[in-house]
């Protein structure tokens, strides 16, 4: 019971901070405007230029932002509890790379001028695209780290290679590029929710609840998974049928929040530790707490990086890593 209160707590304390963080990302831009301003024009009262700030700008960025928060942090949820390895994130295994090479390549012939915009045929096939750069990358790495079952730091260490392997493709391909889209280019692969309305929303939008809803689901799975896999066995789990059924989910998420945010990295690492310490390991309560901690994330670093140094601004991925790669560090050395 006490357990059941504390669940509760979290998550009303997370909403709010949520809450809080999107009053404040749709008051701060280069067009200031106070919180009344902001609820006068939510509610149909606001000028012509706050409805254009807050309605085609602001708000599909921050929607898009609680998307992608949400997705890139259930998908590091599930696979650090399929791989039973704490360091286990899409980010870090290969999964977001491969997916923004298949998504640089194809903007690359679809459009030929990235830098111009992005058809409405490229907007809504990305996701699919990006999906499938996520399942090669994922695929490459659970044939090579497959070995007589899974071995976790096998896992890891090949997620690392093939990550690497990836960007560095990518690096290669963006020479073929002027300067104007290279830069705009870069900037997305780092991690950018650039150019996002509501077509994004749309697009990308069916992919995470389904596979949201699926999770869940199978959240009872994760936990008898985590106690080995002679234990599952034994409680009449197919092991390597819910494994892989799990970690297709897990990329699906990772691959179509590529699409729309570039790679952004370390968030699915962090977000279901920092779940784990507020209600445990059990996957029922982490999945949630864990999705509502990467929106709460990404929409305040999004806010971070559209501010900070306006009118230019800095790839969220990168402001995502400055609290990231000092916790991965730590988590290596724990390990």
């Amino acid at each position: 019971m006490k357990k059941d209160k504390r669940f509760i707590i979290t998550l009303l304390v997370l909403l709010g901070l949520i809450f809080v963080s999107v009053v404040v990302s749709l008051n701060l831009g280069s067009l200031n405007l106070t919180p009344t301003d902001v609820i006068k024009t939510l509610f149909g009262f606001g000028s012509k230029s706050q409805n254009i700030v807050i309605f085609n700008l602001r708000l599909p960025r921050i929607i898009i932002g609680i998307l992608v928060g949400v997705a890139l942090a259930v998908s590091g949820t599930v696979l650090q509890g399929v791989t039973k390895n704490e360091l286990a994130d899409s980010g870090i295994l290969g999964i977001n790379s491969g997916a923004a090479l298949f998504v640089v390549i194809y903007i690359y012939f679809m459009n030929g001028n990235v830098y111009e915009g992005v058809s409405n045929l490229t907007i809504f096939t990305m996701p699919i695209v990006a999906l499938l750069g996520a399942i090669f990358g994922a695929f490459l790495v659970y044939i090579l780290a497959y070995k007589d079952g899974i071995d976790s730091s096998r896992l890891l260490l090949i997620g690392i290679g093939i990550n690497i392997a990836f960007t560095s493709i990518l690096t290669i391909f963006q020479l073929r590029f002027t300067t104007q889209e290279f830069n705009r280019v870069m900037a997305w692969t780092t991690g950018s929710i650039w150019g996002a309305n509501y077509k994004y929303v749309i697009a990308i939008l069916p992919f995470i609840v389904v596979c949201l809803g699926l999770i869940f689901y199978k959240s009872r799975y994760l936990n008898v998974l985590n106690l080995g896999d002679d234990i599952s066995i034994g409680l009449g789990v197919n092991v390597e049928k819910e494994r892989r059924k799990l970690i297709i989910y897990a990329v699906i998420l990772a691959g179509v929040s590529t699409s729309v945010a570039g790679s952004i990295g370390f968030l699915g690492l962090i977000s279901p530790h920092i779940g784990r310490k507020l209600v445990g390991p059990n996957h029922k309560k982490l999945i949630p707490v864990s999705a509502l901690i990467g929106a709460l994330l990404l929409v305040f670093s999004d806010t971070i990086s559209r501010n900070l140094i306006a009118p230019l601004e800095i790839p969220v991925g990168i402001v995502v890593a400055v609290v990231g790669v000092p916790y991965f560090i730590y988590l290596m050395v724990k390990e």
